[in-house]
């Protein structure tokens, strides 16, 4: 499998997803606070990053598939797996199909009722136009604090600590990548159920700041695998691991100590 990925740290294998439209970028600001204690393996899934798409239309689930080959490949049978929005999505997935030591999930998509909701349908189609049509633009405005925070104030927390290098690396990602479009129509009419128990504690956390996964639509939590831990990232969006990296790292921490308790 064709898989673009980064690999740093010694210690028990992490692997981390990142969520629709952007790479294993996105997790930079913790990757420094991991390193020392895992061997960190952090994707682009396909179609994201330097990966190159899957045919046709992949679910979740053929994305996770397509991760599972992947590790296979590198030789990694039991990973702890963290995952951000769709890669928390494809997390669950991918723990469906294989051992996994523990799952972190930070803002997971799948968790409606029924077919994606329309805010989601709407706000991720504009966002992508946005950046593919408008990004030398927007890549010029995100200098000023007040257009980084207007540009990225629905998916971050705290946009205006952000830097105007992490803004521009968003937006290039959201508007170059070939697998945008056909990732999103994979999820439309899908969502994920818990089948049965997976064997490894999942945690799961939300941004008090999140205005991507709306509470009522977009976090039906009883839908999550028996016996998951919902928690809260205080002052924290959607990309919770540029608004505070300190914090995920630590329930990264927190949720792969518990796998090491159940052993």
């Amino acid at each position: 499998m064709d898989i673009a990925y980064a690999r740093a740290g010694t210690g028990a294998p992490l692997l981390l997803l990142h969520a629709l439209g952007l790479d294993r970028g996105s997790w930079d600001p913790v990757m420094p606070l991991l390193t020392a204690a895992f061997d960190v393996i952090a994707v682009d899934l396909p179609g994201f990053g330097a990966s190159p798409p899957l045919p046709g239309e992949p679910s979740p689930a053929v994305l996770a598939a397509a991760v599972a080959e992947f590790l296979d490949e590198i030789g990694v049978a039991h990973p702890h797996v963290a995952g951000n929005s769709l890669g928390g999505w494809v997390s669950l997935e991918l723990a469906a199909l294989r051992p996994v030591a523990s799952l972190t999930l930070v803002a997971p998509a799948g968790l409606w009722r029924g077919p994606t909701p329309l805010y989601n349908r709407v706000s991720l189609r504009a966002t992508r136009w946005m950046a593919a049509h408008a990004g030398r633009l927007l890549s010029r405005l995100v200098g000023l604090r007040l257009f980084r925070a207007l540009v990225l104030g629905q998916s971050h927390g705290r946009p205006g600590r952000l830097t105007p290098e992490y803004a521009r690396a968003t937006i290039h990602a959201i508007g170059t990548c070939p697998g945008f479009d056909g990732a999103l129509a994979g999820t439309l009419r899908r969502r994920y159920t818990a089948g049965p128990p997976l064997g490894a504690p999942v945690t799961v956390a939300f941004g008090t700041r999140d205005r991507v996964l709306l509470r009522r639509q977009s976090r039906h939590v009883e839908q999550l695998p028996p016996g998951a831990r919902v928690v809260s990232l205080k002052g924290c969006g959607h990309i919770a691991m540029a608004d505070d990296p300190q914090a995920v790292a630590s329930l990264i921490a927190t949720s792969t100590g518990q796998a090491a308790q159940m052993t």
